[in-house]
């Protein structure tokens, strides 16, 4: 297998050799006395394990090595009595050092990644020397499975990252074509004024939107996050979402909630009474939080597993389920047709809470609203969006919280509490402006989807038996607190918003939502951040955020519109001209639009991650004058980068980390200072905002008007405007990452709530995790002293309005799009054919254990943990067909590329299904190829919806919010034993 060679060009050890050489000290506190270590024979670290090395491979026994004192190994004879008399052996003071420190600094790893544990990590001599969980999550609740410790082999190993061969430690420009691998070391000077001058050419040639910012999951390094975040926004460039581009954020939770995805913290799995994990390989990707799942069963919980192959956490569930790939969908309609037609469904939270009794013309397939009948007299201020309802004497009623009579998306001074009984089942015929039109309500038009999902056709398109699908969905519908934990093996296809709004329903027929133990808790990415004003208003000072959703920037630049279908293209063009998603650059006066010119990548590996990879190598690379990344790694973006700038490690910096999976914040805390020339991100950005301003000023550059907003660029104070706090407009006030910190603190209801004197500071985070004190109002229920967070409580015990069209959980959508396509409710279907070619197997890139994205796939130690190279995982059957065993060198390919990569036989899958996992680096295959290669660029238009299509009160293009998510699944590939090219 071909590795480009990474190293950076470098004339500094990254490492003192004199500290690496040093020799054994004095016998460790603790020694029986009278055992002194022998004089003459300490030995250095090194040179013992190299003699122990050559000893075994020679050969040389003890009598053989008599002479050299380095092979006299006495030592490790036997302790017949290590109590009473154990002799000093002064090899083992190679172990005992390891308890030896000279401080101990807090800290944490990984960007995107949910399980934000905390670590302590110790230093000698220096050099950071391992590190270890902290146990100190202070308890919540007793009758819940301690939060200590959190943590997994990737956040054990980090060390190993922090003097790594791939540690950047020195600014690098690209002297060869991109992905070559070949670089020149600059000065921090010569970088940052290279950088400069390009940006101000571009913002003074009104280019702003041009220049784009990419970084993922605010929550696990908000300052980090913010550092270029801020300058970008200061700048009127674009930044860009990373939920939707990730395939991580599920479509149908904005759909049918009306809100960004909200989960419970993992801690409440174990209040559930049943736990259905649906396509979410818990043991693998939620180490940290595995625990929560596997205890809930010495509770009493049953568990059961949907995965297509025996996973990792199916062999530790009660019961496993197996539909054929894709078919996921399918199955929940199933099981909820079960649910109601044996009537086990919650009929009061249906007739309140969800949108069931709304009232559904014949006609056009569109809501009733009040504005149309001229027999409903309705004080709404909006009445074409008050809807309505049939009460239990046949009248028509209004739908008390319909948007029609609220201020906006979110407005809590109404209620959705009924003060009549409305009618689930209802059919009557209504006379309108237009003439009588027959209306039914939501209830039996979901009846009627659901009678198309009968167990024989269930069956057929899964695979899953009759009645073990149906006894499911009996147990689920009976327990008294019910919960499905949905993963990416979901969210990966082509219709994954039709998936997630049937898995959905199940909890919502069952009134399984918004108390302890129950709803659908969907964990895939870290969408969310719990500070959220103070990261916030720290990422985007100016308030205006040129936004835009990754995934449709990304195609339109590489050529989707060239390379997708009249209908979707059409759509797409809809979408643009009629504002409901943005692309940038905007389209000028003159109908014009500029190509992208720069982009800056911190935190991230776009390049590697990017669906569509053959196209945005080929299509949007070469579009960019200028790519920048900031990274303590050389990984595939930095590969294709044209200046790359060292940024400092997780142990080497201030910053915040937190995460939905539970409720506390703790912090990142310096351990050693930054590795070479390395600097903080918030130090580096800074400082390239000074640079600019420098350039600026020295040419003359005055303030540019934005095009968009009101206001203008100033880039002779973009550095005053960095580092000033805007909240206070003290200057200088934000100059260190230590105050950002602070400031998002400060500057949050969650650790600063505003009803209360209590406040987390960032010494309270360093002594002990904290957990926060409030909910800000992007959550849907408070944080309770002794209870486990879970959301929804504002909507279904309060009574609030959901964030809907209807103020209620809606399962029914009347944008046009949606009824044209026959999905105004959920509904299964096949995804598109012959994506990648016509080829007979499926193919996907489920995550893994052994890394998080792409972070630790390069390291050594957890290589020696798997089969040390890209993999490609096969059912053996499918293996035989083709004359592949396993360990052979095989071609997975389609119309757009070939893998080579090696074969590994995996009975637990299912046939026809070609497993990669994913995130593998693209200088770890032969070629110029990774996993994404064979992924093409498409996107479901349902997505690029503003609904109402007006004014977007319910689905409107927020990033990480709602927008086109990438699609990694529904791609067919065909697999041969390695040689030749792919027709």
């Amino acid at each position: 297998m071909n590795r480009t060679n990474t190293s950076t060009p470098d004339d500094e050890s990254g490492t003192d050799e004199s500290q690496a050489e040093q020799t054994d000290g004095p016998p460790a506190v603790g020694d029986p006395p009278g055992e002194p270590a022998t004089e003459g024979t300490s030995v250095s670290r090194r040179r013992f394990l190299e003699g122990v090395g050559i000893a075994s491979l020679l050969g040389i026994g003890r009598s053989a090595a008599d002479d050299d004192p380095l092979f006299q190994m006495g030592g490790l004879n036997p302790v017949d009595d290590p109590i009473g008399n154990y002799p000093y052996r002064d090899w083992e003071d190679l172990y005992r050092e390891k308890w030896d420190w000279d401080s101990v600094s807090r800290s944490t790893h990984s960007v995107n990644c949910t399980g934000s544990c905390s670590w302590n990590v110790y230093v000698k001599n220096g050099q950071v020397w391992r590190e270890e969980q902290a146990g100190d999550y202070p308890r919540f609740d007793e009758s819940l499975p301690d939060p200590n410790p959190r943590g997994c082999q990737k956040g054990a190993c980090y060390t190993d990252y922090v003097n790594a061969d791939e540690r950047i430690k020195h600014p690098l420009k690209r002297v060869g074509d991109r992905g070559e691998g070949k670089w020149r070391r600059i000065s921090w000077d010569e970088a940052l004024t290279e950088i400069a001058e390009h940006v101000v050419d571009e913002v003074q040639a009104g280019r702003y939107d041009a220049i784009s910012g990419f970084t993922p999951i605010p929550a696990m390094s908000p300052v980090s996050f913010a550092s270029g975040s801020r300058l970008i926004n200061l700048l009127g460039g674009v930044s860009h979402s990373f939920y939707d581009w990730y395939s991580d954020l599920p479509p149908g939770q904005p759909i049918t909630w009306g809100t960004q995805t909200d989960n419970a913290e993992s801690a409440d799995w174990y209040n559930a009474d049943y736990i259905i994990a649906w396509g979410s390989n818990i043991n693998v990707t939620r180490i940290p939080d595995a625990k929560y799942f596997l205890e809930s069963g010495y509770n009493g919980t049953k568990r059961v597993g949907v995965f297509t192959d025996y996973s990792q956490t199916a062999i530790h569930t009660d019961e496993w389920l197996s539909p054929d790939s894709g078919t996921d969908t399918a199955l929940a309609l199933g099981m909820a047709r079960t649910i109601v037609d044996e009537e086990l469904y919650d009929e009061a939270h249906l007739k309140e809470q969800t949108d069931m009794p709304l009232l559904v013309r014949q006609d056009t397939g569109k809501f009733l609203r009040a504005s149309e009948v001229p027999s409903v007299s309705t004080d709404a201020d909006r009445p074409e969006w008050m809807l309505l309802m049939l009460d239990s004497d046949g009248r028509l009623r209004e739908a008390p919280g319909s948007l029609g009579e609220r201020d906006g998306q979110k407005d809590y001074s109404k209620s959705i509490e009924l003060d009549f009984d409305p009618q689930l089942d209802g059919e009557t015929t209504v006379r309108t402006e237009s003439g009588r039109v027959r209306v039914r309500t939501v209830w039996d038009e979901l009846r009627d989807e659901l009678d198309n999902w009968d167990p024989e056709t269930v069956h057929d398109e899964t695979g899953v038996g009759e009645e073990t699908y149906q006894r499911v969905a009996r147990e689920f519908a009976e327990a008294d607190k019910a919960k499905i934990i949905q993963g990416k093996g979901v969210n990966d296809w082509y219709h994954n918003d039709l998936g997630n709004r049937a898995l959905q329903l199940l909890v919502t027929l069952t009134g399984n939502l918004g108390e302890q133990g129950t709803g659908l808790d969907h964990y895939v990415g870290q969408e969310k951040i719990w500070t959220f004003h103070g990261w916030k208003t720290l990422s985007f000072p100016t308030g205006n955020v040129r936004g835009v959703p990754t995934t449709l920037w990304t195609y339109y630049h590489a050529g989707i519109l060239d390379n997708t279908d009249a209908d979707t293209a059409a759509k797409i063009r809809e979408s643009i001209d009629e504002g409901w998603m943005p692309v940038y650059p905007e389209e000028r006066d003159d109908g014009s639009r500029p190509d992208p010119t720069t982009m800056f990548v911190w935190r991230g590996n776009y390049f590697n991650q990017a669906k569509g990879n053959v196209a945005v190598e080929e299509e949007l690379w070469p579009k960019l004058d200028l790519v920048v990344d900031i990274n303590f790694r050389m990984d595939s973006t930095a590969l294709y980068s044209d200046i790359v700038l060292p940024t400092a490690s997780h142990y080497e910096k201030h910053d915040l980390s937190m995460t939905d999976m539970h409720s506390y914040v703790h912090p990142f805390t310096p351990a050693v200072e930054p590795l070479g020339e390395s600097k903080t991100d918030w130090q580096i950005f800074r400082e390239l905002a000074a640079k600019i301003q420098e350039v600026a000023t020295e040419r003359g550059v005055g303030p540019i008007s934005d095009r968009k907003f009101d206001r203008d660029i100033d880039l002779q104070s973009v550095h005053d405007d960095y580092v000033r706090d805007w909240e206070t407009g003290e200057a200088d006030a934000l100059a260190e990452d230590r105050a950002a910190c602070e400031y998002i603190l400060e500057h949050s209801e969650e650790s600063n709530p505003s009803e209360s004197d209590d406040q987390i500071t960032f010494a309270d985070t360093v002594e002990q995790p904290q957990r926060l004190l409030a909910a800000g109002d992007h959550w849907t229920s408070d944080i309770e002293d002794g209870e486990a967070y879970t959301p929804w409580k504002d909507f279904v015990q309060d009574k609030n309005p959901w964030p809907t069209v209807t103020g209620r959980q809606q399962y029914y959508i009347d944008h046009d799009w949606f009824l044209e396509l026959g999905e105004q409710l959920p509904t299964h279907k096949e995804g598109p054919t012959q994506t990648g070619g016509d080829y007979p197997m499926e193919y996907n890139t489920p995550h893994g254990r052994w890394s998080i994205h792409s972070t630790w796939r390069d390291n050594e130690k957890l290589l020696r943990l798997q089969r040390g190279e890209p993999v490609v995982y096969l059912h053996p059957e499918d293996a035989a067909e083709r004359g592949i065993e396993d360990g052979d060198t095989v071609e997975v390919f389609n119309d757009l590329a070939s893998v080579e990569l090696q074969a590994k036989l995996y009975p637990s899958s299912q046939r026809g299904t070609a497993r990669m996992y994913f995130a593998w680096e693209r200088f770890q295959f032969d070629g110029d190829t990774n996993f994404n290669s064979l992924v093409p660029m498409y996107m479901k238009p349902t997505q690029l919806v503003q609904y109402p299509e007006d004014s977007g009160e319910h689905l409107y293009f927020f990033p990480n919010y709602w927008g086109p998510t990438g699609v990694n699944s529904d791609v067919r590939v065909d697999v041969r034993k390695g040689g030749g090219e792919a027709e």
